[in-house]
């Protein structure tokens, strides 16, 4: 039995001094500076195994933060690890003390490809830090091959009524097979779609209509959350089929990221999958020809099986089963506190399922910092993160040698 951790973390638009990324919005070489300070301090206090990072716009300010990190982790143990002259250097305390840098291990980036490369026009990608390194090349996913047509159809007839179709995610998906202690982990880290409405600048015209709010459009800012709503859950679905391929081929898979919804939302829940009712038998059957048409016994087996086997469970959800108590929240803004960044797993993560060569023993949240939107000190959030990071400690059936 071994262990590990893995955590998500948005890092808030990590990019160098003096880069324009979105429109007004840069870093004074002073603020570029506390803000990779702080986030080589959050990073080393993580000290998790395997990091997803969400907002990354600069690969090179990313790998001077965990060489930051390094750097600290090893001054640390020189510190307060003894060396092995000491008798009492095996005492497990230190081995919990101990930081093991990350230089060792490897660092996969995923640029987006909606990125222009102009002053105020820049989109963010994410990244991958494992000290276990990876198995083969990491694997982005973003222009898609066929384009994703979701068929509406009429109600109450069988006419067509049209297609939402899907070319190119907001921001990439990056897949990564992960070695951990002797078992092979499959992790895809995303950045869905935010919750800010998608405008249309008609041509010629200097804005969208709806971005001019002393001239305020409800309707038409209702429309743009219907279009961000509509390219979130599409790009979600594109995720879940990517975590389909895996799955099918009974490869573990661990899945965290910022969703840009809560646990509960409609995203969240394309990606995780159908939770299976307790009994099918009492349901009338899709085929049914009379009222007592109910699914079999065996059928009932059936059916909980296949919709188990491809359902990924919810590492904060666990948490809280197991804790009684709701204390988890990684944005805070206008009042409202919410969990929208997620870690999610397999069930070869799940003791319940006899199959489990995993298990999630702990969930931690880093959320001291965040500050909400309409507070005084809220500018703090620029340098920091508006997010809080989670991690979820594991514990694998694997050899450690």
């Amino acid at each position: 039995m071994t262990r590990f951790t893995i955590a998500s973390f948005n890092v808030k638009n990590l990019i160098g001094p003096d880069q324009e990324y979105y429109k007004f919005q840069s870093y004074t070489p002073e603020e570029y500076a506390w803000k990779s300070d702080w986030l080589a301090d959050q990073l080393l206090t993580l000290d998790a195994d395997i990091v997803g990072f969400q907002e990354i716009f600069d690969e090179g300010a990313l790998r001077q933060v965990i060489a930051e990190a390094d750097q600290r982790g090893i001054e640390a143990n020189t510190a307060t690890v003894p060396d092995r002259s000491k008798r009492y250097h095996r005492k497990a305390i230190f081995r919990k003390l101990a930081y093991d840098p990350y230089g060792t291990g490897g660092l996969a980036f995923a640029p987006n490809v909606n990125d222009t490369d102009q002053p105020g026009q820049r989109r963010p990608g994410l990244a991958i830090l494992s000290r276990f390194g990876f198995v083969g090349s990491p694997e982005v996913i973003q222009e898609l091959e066929q384009p994703l047509d979701i068929p509406m159809s009429g109600l109450g007839g069988d006419e067509e009524a049209g297609f939402y179709t899907l070319r190119r995610l907001s921001r990439p998906i990056l897949k990564a097979r992960i070695p951990i202690y002797g078992q092979e982990v499959t992790v895809f880290n995303c950045h869905l779609k935010s919750k800010l409405g998608e405008f249309i600048t008609p041509t010629g015209a200097p804005h969208a209509p709806e971005a001019a709010l002393t001239a305020y459009d409800p309707a038409g800012r209702a429309l743009g959350a219907l279009r961000a709503a509509l390219r979130r859950m599409g790009e979600a679905w594109v995720l879940r089929r990517a975590i389909l391929d895996e799955l099918e081929q009974d490869r573990a898979v661990m899945v965290l990221g910022d969703f840009n919804d809560g646990e509960h939302a409609v995203s969240s829940e394309i990606i995780s999958g159908e939770v299976p009712f307790k009994n099918y038998s009492w349901m009338l059957r899709h085929d049914a020809k009379h009222g007592s048409d109910r699914y079999s016994r065996q059928e009932n087996a059936q059916i909980q099986e296949a919709v188990d086997r491809v359902r990924l469970r919810s590492a904060e959800k666990i948490f809280l089963k197991r804790s009684l108590r709701d204390v988890v929240y990684t944005t805070a803004f206008g009042g409202v506190h919410e969990s929208i960044d997620q870690i999610y797993m397999s069930r070869h993560f799940d003791p319940a399922w006899s199959g489990a060569f995993g298990r999630m023993h702990y969930y931690s949240v880093f959320n001291d910092h965040l500050t909400d939107g309409s507070h005084p000190e809220a500018p703090y959030n620029k340098l920091a993160s508006d997010h809080g990071q989670i991690m979820a400690h594991m514990e694998i059936d694997g050899d450690d040698s």
